[in-house]
């Protein structure tokens, strides 16, 4: 029995998918007109992992990522790069895939495009017209008439005018109401366009999800996912332009990931404190970035700290150390029916039981970490076989979900050019004698995740490695 808090009742309710066994998911993906941050891979991998534990119990998944590749911000940057909107739209979505594989992320079933859907948009507006629900104007805008669906705010709780007006209200003086949100936008001179029945223009933030949506995955599927922040007024305005146009809602379950901070402050390309995700991934191992960011539960906020992430790696690689150890070994071929063999032997159903709650990865992952104590505990009993192999058999269970190994054990210094000139300047130094200067870019090395070892012949880096005390 899975259980998911539902953002719209709020309230944590059992999973109940609409045609068992399928489950159907939708979610909000990027809108690449810059590269993506930290941000943009927590939702990416919570999904994943979503993905992966309804997967293990049983259920066929179909999985929808949409990518926003016409909005006002590519417009805008497009226009000071000098380049065209599908361009600059193209490398980002580019980069994102090559960053979503190496944090070993399984891909959608469909990424759609918007501007490869718009013929389906366009069908959805019309529609909302011929309800009443929407109005064209003469400046070759459509608008979402907010006042005839009684139900706006129900998913945001904002059912105040005051309340609706806090966040990204459009003014515009062709609107019958401040409230309204396009559904069209006209294009201003010299931007990209697309041809509509409205004239020339784009479609709006909003109605891509509902019509992507209801296309891929029909007017009803389970689980709606994005990040807290587009809960209003992205999901509030699909959740409007859905069930006005089907008459029902469209999301069995909405479920929202809370943000990534750095000092409490909502991390954002806008806000230009995003921490650039290729730079990571640069610099640390991807499954430590991948399972630090599964380290909070989905719905909590995450404060980043490059401080916190390398004391997360360090504990990971005491995971990865016990897997490069078994990966190989057979599994267990006598039951002892000791403590620590009877807590390896049921690893999986706690494990499993943690994400069945919810996917609380923060408790599944505290579930690996006394796995590798009850291993180690073994190994001192003397038992070393059996351990190792229950080992084995866990912490492949529990990648199958998590998605923890393997790691590599080792980084080409080719990666990074930086690491080079640092170790042929401490090398010079060991040279000139000056072991002070030395030991303050060993410092530097180990901070960035590399471990000098000194030998007679020079110098030679090696990934970190912390040592494994057998508990």
């Amino acid at each position: 029995m899975i259980m998911i808090y539902d953002s719209l009742t709020r309230t944590k309710r059992v999973f109940e998918p609409i045609n068992p066994p399928e489950v159907s998911i939708y979610v909000c993906g990027v809108t690449p007109y810059a590269e993506s941050h930290l941000g943009h891979a927590r939702p990416a991998i919570l999904w994943d992992v979503i993905k992966r534990h309804l997967m293990r119990r049983g259920y066929l998944v179909r999985h929808v990522q949409n990518f926003t590749d016409i909005d006002d911000k590519l417009v805008a940057r497009s226009r000071d790069l000098g380049t065209s909107v599908s361009s600059l739209a193209s490398l980002h979505i580019d980069e994102y895939v090559q960053w979503m594989n190496q944090l070993g992320v399984l891909p959608p079933d469909y990424t759609p495009r918007v501007t490869e859907n718009l013929s389906s948009i366009i069908d959805f507006i019309e529609a909302l017209i011929a309800q009443n629900q929407a109005y064209a104007t003469t400046l070759g805008n459509v608008y979402f008439r907010v006042d005839k669906y009684a139900e706006y705010g129900r998913l945001s709780g904002r059912t105040s005018d005051a309340g609706r007006l806090g966040v990204r209200v459009e003014l515009a003086d062709d609107k019958e109401n401040p409230l309204d949100f396009a559904l069209w936008k006209a294009a201003l001179p010299h931007e990209e366009y697309f041809t509509s029945p409205w004239g020339r223009g784009r479609p709006g933030w909003h109605i891509e999800c509902s019509a992507m949506s209801s296309l891929y995955l029909g007017q009803r599927f389970d689980l709606h996912g994005g990040g807290i922040d587009l809960m209003f007024p992205h999901h509030e305005n699909e959740l409007a332009q859905s069930k006005s146009y089907f008459g029902t809602d469209p999301a069995g379950c909405w479920v929202h990931n809370g943000m990534i901070t750095q000092g409490n402050v909502k991390m954002s390309k806008s806000l230009g404190n995003g921490t650039n995700l290729g730079d990571l991934l640069n610099r640390y191992p991807a499954m430590a970035l991948r399972s630090y960011l599964l380290s909070v539960q989905y719905r909590n906020p995450l404060d980043f700290s490059e401080e916190a992430l390398a004391d997360w790696t360090h504990g990971m690689e005491r995971v990865w150390q016990l897997w490069e150890r078994v990966r190989n070994v057979a599994s267990p071929s006598r039951k002892l029916g000791t403590k620590w063999e009877n807590r390896l032997a049921s690893f999986e159903e706690r494990f499993l039981a943690c994400l069945d709650d919810d996917f609380n990865t923060a408790r599944a992952l505290a579930e690996v970490f006394d796995l590798v104590h009850d291993v180690y505990r073994g190994v001192n009993e003397g038992e070393t076989s059996t351990a190792l192999g229950w080992a084995r058999i866990n912490l492949q269970k529990a990648h199958d979900v998590l998605g923890l190994l393997p790691v590599e054990s080792d980084r080409s210094m080719e990666m990074d050019p930086l690491v080079t000139r640092l170790l042929t300047w401490r090398e010079q130094a060991r040279r000139d004698k000056n072991f002070l200067l030395g030991d303050e870019i060993r410092v530097i090395l180990e901070k960035s995740g590399w471990v000098v070892e000194d030998r007679s012949d020079g110098s030679n880096m090696v990934t970190r490695r912390v040592e494994v005390q057998d508990d």
